[in-house]
């Protein structure tokens, strides 16, 4: 009999740390279904203490689904007490609190005198707040999980001495993360199995591995923490997360899945869901999945050499160690269009992992039938943009209302836009260097501000010359970036939604920023 892994997605906390990636409530909500439906051990939904915004996501979601939901919290009672409050009303719930760990965080995060004056004392300090937070969350909590946070940079023997108090405090899951992506397979399985070595009540728990992708090892060193004796693996759908992102879940399930013969473990995921779930996640962050990623890139099962075309044809298994149809992707792609009606539309959306109550349906019928009056056909991937760029987006902001631009060889280019906010009409125009350039001019103007553009793309959703446009707008403001999305058979009105949502990306973090339950700034960068 293989061992099970157990799959902890934090795609709705660490994935939406992705720079430019924000979730809504309802967007994290249908994400946190889908992950349900996949089958995922474990969905860890956010940071409550952050923001009434995360707060509610996650208590909305602990609602909503029958698996485990995890809240995240620093090892402080107002971070736990948060996690606790907005997980307790949900069928399962776990609370996941971490401290710092390495020497580089103890000294960064820890240099105040009040914990300690040498590092001896701080290490110390770090230890006893580590086990009065678990004990304190195992009181609320049968279930608790603790986080060493930058694991993979602690020496052993102070790690195992942090592992050793967390567990004697009640925690069940021990989470090694290997924070900045620094270690190398061997190194990260080697710290896994001395870990199972030294600390002497290590059987009480279960040794859970978190790896970023910095050095693009994410993936290996999860594998090699499995093979030296962890059972939970946390990861994100399309590796989303911090900087270079997290383990990749569907890389992980299909590797331990493809390489029965190396591999005695398994996981309970429902592979045919990856392929579902990977484009929900995208359509709803507006990362776009890169054409050659693993698993579910638009090239994962393209081949176009001649030679490889040749041994396809003669022998699926000549280049491909899996089908297509294992992950979800179906060569059959149906198409439905102005005459299909609501239930038709119902259950391509659900099949397509979209369960939607009966105002969701409406709103999304009604997007349905303009997409449908630009296009003869409307295909999976149409719908899968329509649902991420119109249905659960916060309309609370900025929305355009009407746009006029004028170009040409001999012209100079003009734009003239309407945007509502909050009943408000707001409207200006502007000339530019192109017809784009005018038009976000006379956004800005209409709006009375101004943002840095970071990175402006193009590209085509489907094929042909109906093809939905999807156009992705990066801004800098504050410090941060901030991606908007915008789709349409128009790729000048694409181009001014992606533009308005980035703005609107912005206006949201404000608010939360403004709103939020404690200082930002306390906030440090979690596991």
């Amino acid at each position: 009999m293989s061992e099970k892994i157990i799959i902890f997605d934090t795609t709705l906390r660490d994935g939406e740390q992705s720079p430019g990636a924000s979730l809504t409530v309802m967007e994290k909500v249908e994400i946190a279904r889908q992950l349900e439906k996949l089958n995922c051990d474990v969905i860890e939904a956010g940071f409550p203490v952050s923001s009434p915004a995360q707060f509610e996501a996650v208590k909305r979601i602990s609602g909503e689904v029958g698996i485990v939901v995890a809240a995240l919290a620093r090892a402080k009672e107002i971070d736990i007490k948060s996690a606790w409050d907005s997980i307790k009303e949900g069928e399962k719930k776990r609370i996941h609190t971490f401290s710092s760990t390495s020497d580089y965080h103890i000294i960064g995060k820890f240099g105040h005198e009040r914990y300690g004056k040498t590092l001896e004392e701080k290490r110390k300090t770090v230890i006893q707040m580590s086990y009065d937070m678990v004990q304190y969350a195992k009181s609320l909590c049968d279930d608790v999980e603790f986080s060493a946070e930058d694991a993979g940079r602690t020496d052993l023997v102070y790690l195992s001495e942090v592992v050793e108090a967390a567990i004697e405090a009640g925690a069940t899951t021990i989470n090694i993360p290997d924070t900045t992506g620094y270690t190398m397979p061997k190194e990260f399985g080697y710290k896994i199995a001395e870990l199972k070595k030294r600390v002497k009540n290590i059987d009480k728990a279960i040794i859970s591995v978190h790896c970023h992708n910095d050095l693009g090892l994410a993936v290996a060193n999860s594998i090699s923490g499995i093979e030296n004796g962890a059972r939970q693996v946390e990861c994100t759908i399309n590796g989303l997360g911090e900087r270079a992102g997290n383990a990749s879940l569907e890389e992980i399930v299909m590797a331990l899945n493809v390489r029965k013969d190396l591999f005695n473990f398994h996981t309970d995921v429902r592979t045919k869901e990856i392929y579902n779930t990977s484009r929900m996640v995208s359509g709803f962050s507006g990362i776009i999945v890169q054409p050659n990623k693993a698993i579910v890139g638009e090239n994962a099962f393209a081949h176009e050499s001649g030679i490889h075309q040749d041994g396809m044809l003669k022998n699926r298994e000549t280049y491909e160690i899996m089908t297509p149809e294992s992950v979800g992707v179906n060569k059959t792609k149906i198409v439905l269009g102005r005459h299909s009606g609501r239930h038709g539309l119902k259950s391509r959306l659900y099949e397509l992992g979209y369960n939607l109550s009966e105002e969701e349906l409406n709103k999304a019928y009604e997007s349905f039938i303009k997409l449908a009056d630009k296009k003869k056909e409307v295909f999976d991937d149409d719908i899968r943009i329509m649902m991420g760029d119109e249905i659960f987006k916060d309309s609370s902001h900025y929305i355009l209302d009407y746009m006029q631009v004028n170009s040409g060889t001999n012209a100079l280019p003009t734009a003239a836009v309407r945007i509502i906010k909050n009943g408000t009409e707001l409207s200006d125009s502007a000339t530019g260097d192109g017809p784009v350039d005018a038009l976000f001019n006379a956004i800005d103007r209409a709006l009375g501000m101004e943002s840095l553009i970071e990175s402006y793309r193009v590209r085509s959703v489907t094929s042909g010359r109906q093809a939905l446009g999807e156009v992705s707008v990066r801004i800098r403001a504050e410090g941060k970036s901030f991606t908007g999305r915008g789709v349409s058979t128009d790729i000048i009105e694409a181009s001014a939604k992606a533009y308005l949502s980035s703005i609107n990306q912005r206006e949201m973090y404000n608010a939360e920023k403004k709103n939020s339950f404690i200082n930002q700034d306390e906030l440090t960068e979690a596991v």
